[in-house]
């Protein structure tokens, strides 16, 4: 009789995650050997194959992209199974998800993390780094369970509780050594779509990727995150956006030039964004911290050096 476990479920997405079974294995914490003989297990009790081990990459094949798509309602509603009896248990959530925009720098909230562990409450953190939709995403996706850096630019439906933390300004910055370093301002849109713009990839799985400050034809160089944006940026590969109070010091130094595009430009503002039901304990303390710590705020103001 086939014994499909939750085991099993999770480390087949994570192999489909990864890319292979020894990422997986890590992420997992078991041994490459361990991963490897459950997905063979799990293969010779069903009878099918669920990866092309063929090429370099672990490759699902259609059998297991069926497998991994019903596996992983399973592996929410086991989630959700956990959590609710432990809140009913305690009031504690035994895991708390945070997504937080990939331009915050993490020592921005470790004083927080250090003050939720006096509450000695059991509940584990699990931080995420999003970017663009994927912060909506993954409260959609019940990937996260409050998210930091959101733009409610793409607010997607109701049922959601936002906390607003204040406007990011953005600066549109080249190297010393960029062309249009010596351009007089304000540069026109048909002179900055001749240069090459770096972009941050939308993290979203299913909602629409968003794109932000691209022209129309501009060649582009797409990396993960703001922080490898910035060092792009400062290595001359190309120009773009960058929040200003991610590069205050690289201004000042001279290791990034301001630059005024032509036309009305755009501040975006910054939201801490839950579910509307009633939060447990953990995700209470971390809003009342959202709403009495300006923290973050004084960091998009220049108040916070991080």
């Amino acid at each position: 009789m086939l014994r499909l476990n939750l085991e099993a479920l999770e480390i087949l997405d994570a192999i489909a995650r990864k890319g292979s079974f020894a990422a997986a294995a890590e992420e997992v914490h078991r041994v490459p050997s361990a991963v490897t003989y459950i997905i063979k297990k799990l293969e010779d009790e069903m009878g099918v194959q669920l990866f092309d081990r063929s090429g370099h990459r672990a490759r699902l094949t259609p059998a297991g992209e069926t497998l991994l798509e019903q596996g992983r309602h399973l592996l929410r509603a086991a989630s959700d199974l956990e959590y609710r009896v432990k809140r009913v248990a305690t009031g504690w959530e035994p895991e708390l998800r945070i997504a937080i925009d990939t331009m915050v720098p993490f020592s921005v909230i470790t004083p927080w993390i250090q003050a939720f562990d006096q509450c000695n409450s059991g509940t584990r953190l699990r931080f995420l780094h999003e970017a663009l939709a994927g912060m909506w995403d993954a409260l959609i996706d019940h990937r996260a369970d409050l998210a930091i850096g959101v733009s409610m630019d793409t607010a997607h439906g109701s049922g959601f509780t936002n906390h607003d933390i204040g406007d990011v300004e953005f600066v549109f910055a080249v190297a010393p050594t960029h062309p249009l370093a010596q351009v007089p301002d304000p540069l026109p849109a048909d002179l900055i779509q001749q240069y090459r713009v770096i972009a941050v990839a939308d993290s979203s799985r299913s909602l629409v990727p968003r794109t932000v400050n691209i022209l129309q034809g501009q060649e582009t160089l797409t990396v993960h995150d703001a922080r490898t944006k910035l060092q792009a940026q400062l290595a001359g590969l190309g120009c773009g956006y960058l929040p200003r109070c991610m590069i205050r010091q690289e201004l000042a130094a001279g290791r990034l030039i301001e630059k005024t595009p032509a036309g009305p430009q755009h501040v975006p503002r910054f939201h801490a964004v839950w579910r509307n039901n009633q939060p447990g304990r953990a995700l209470a303390w971390w809003i009342d911290r959202l709403r009495t710590d300006t923290r973050i705020s004084d960091w998009l103001a220049g108040r916070l050096e991080c």
